[in-house]
């Protein structure tokens, strides 16, 4: 394994070893808490254009095995481990760690005091970061570093339509870096689903008979795709039931009147709690973004319903006056807990109901 250098924009340097692909790059970093699922971190759209650095001390132990790995093509920058192992143990392991970062280009860095590097994060917040084969740097490209296209380098490329048995209701998906998964839930419960790009007008989208609409997950900030939140209103505004998922749930809270801001050090791994502000019921989540929706300045018509309970910030909003709401949390995600799943279902329910209506 050869030597290899992590640059963090405020000039700290951590020394390491490569495994997987092997070369520079720059990126957001950001760390992710869960203790499985990196196969899944791996290939989440939502880490698009990110160093993340995995927590858990080992990675790699129970291999790659191919159910678990998206379809997106998306893949983050690079991926920082403290050990990796060699030799996977799992009666379903494919591959190993390395191999598989190698086939898809992913940087991998080894032998690296993750728990320092993450508590720098913590203390300072997200920056920038770049892997070099040097610990020479020019720090003001790295503070002057932002991904760019995001959502339009994880959105489908074309219209796509998965048909469900005994369907009764049709729902437009708005792929901004969804997840496989998400078809599947919907599909699940009697859903026809037409899955569209990202940038697909809300007229368009209506036009294809949707009994309901519902956006993705997805990377990138909020503020830069204000011309998506410009077609979310115009959904809004024609009474269809909306539900939507991180990014999604971003764009639905903007084009409502309401606030976003990024986050000091984000919330990404499968063990976040929140609170249903009106049952008092708490969930454990799987969660991957770093923006979030200001809960101080929620227009009259917008309550909040989900709050996290590590930062109390807002986990979830619901509409007053319409059948529309999102969550900030993955309802569907596979490496983590299934709390949440139920939330599909409420939203089929309203798609139900505004169709009889």
């Amino acid at each position: 394994m050869e030597r290899i250098y992590l640059i963090l924009e405020n000039g700290t340097v951590f020394e390491g070893r490569s495994f997987g692909a092997y070369g520079e790059t720059l990126g957001e970093l950001v760390f992710t808490t869960g203790v499985i699922g990196y196969t899944e971190t791996l290939t989440d759209p939502c880490n698009y254009g990110q160093i993340i650095i995995q927590t858990f001390p080992l990675a790699g132990n129970y291999g790659i095995i191919s159910d678990e790995i998206g379809v997106s093509s998306a893949r983050p920058k690079a991926y920082i481990v403290r050990e990796w192992c060699e030799s996977p143990s799992n009666f379903r392991c494919e591959g190993n760690l390395s191999t598989f970062l190698l086939n898809n280009g992913i940087i991998g860095m080894c032998d690296i005091d993750t728990r320092a590097l993450t508590r720098i994060l913590r203390e300072n917040g997200t920056m920038n970061a770049k892997i070099s084969k040097t610990p020479d740097c020019d720090l003001n490209e790295l503070k002057n570093y932002k991904t760019k296209k995001a959502v339009e380098n994880t959105t489908c490329s074309e219209k796509t339509e998965y048909a469900a048995q005994n369907a009764d209701i049709t729902v437009v998906l708005y792929d901004l870096g969804s997840a496989e998964s998400a078809v599947k839930e919907l599909t699940a419960r009697g859903a026809n689903v037409i899955r569209v790009n990202a940038f697909t007008s809300a007229k368009e989208a209506l036009g294809y008979g949707a009994d309901g609409i519902m956006l993705s997950e997805g990377p990138g900030n909020p503020k830069d795709y204000m011309n998506i939140a410009d077609e979310v209103k115009t959904m809004l505004e024609s009474g269809a039931p909306v539900f939507g998922e991180g990014l999604g749930h971003q764009l639905i809270a903007l084009a409502g009147g309401c606030e976003t801001y990024k986050l000091k050090h984000g919330h990404r791994g499968a063990n976040h709690p929140v609170i249903n502000t009106e049952t008092g019921k708490t969930h454990i989540t799987v969660q991957n973004h770093g923006y979030a929706v200001n809960a101080e300045k929620l227009p009259s018509d917008i309550k909040m319903i989900y709050r996290n309970l590590n930062d109390n910030t807002c986990a979830g909003i619901e509409f007053t006056d319409r059948p529309v709401f999102s969550v900030q949390f993955h309802c569907e995600t596979l490496d983590g807990p299934n709390d949440t799943g139920f939330l599909f279902g409420k939203f089929c329910e309203n798609v139900r109901k505004a169709k009889v209506n």
